[in-house]
């Protein structure tokens, strides 16, 4: 994997991760309300961490790729 390609694959995590915010959103405004959430929590977090810790992978094999000259 070069950094174009570990750059590239973080946007599209972060873009879904961003896809996911108004997920987020609606639990919280549902939960103020005293309302039942229309969605489920922790599948909403699970999914989210999932998305993180690949981001997170990424970003720390960044240096190893750009020493490795694989820019």
């Amino acid at each position: 994997m070069t950094t174009f390609d570990a750059i590239h694959q973080i946007g599209i995590l972060k873009s879904q991760l961003a896809a996911s915010d108004y997920k987020v959103i609606k639990i919280a405004e549902y939960k103020a309300a005293g309302m039942k959430a229309p969605y489920d929590i922790n599948e909403v977090h699970a999914a989210r961490q999932a998305l993180r810790d690949e981001i997170n992978e990424l970003e720390e094999l960044m240096p190893t790729l750009e020493e490795g000259g694989l820019c």
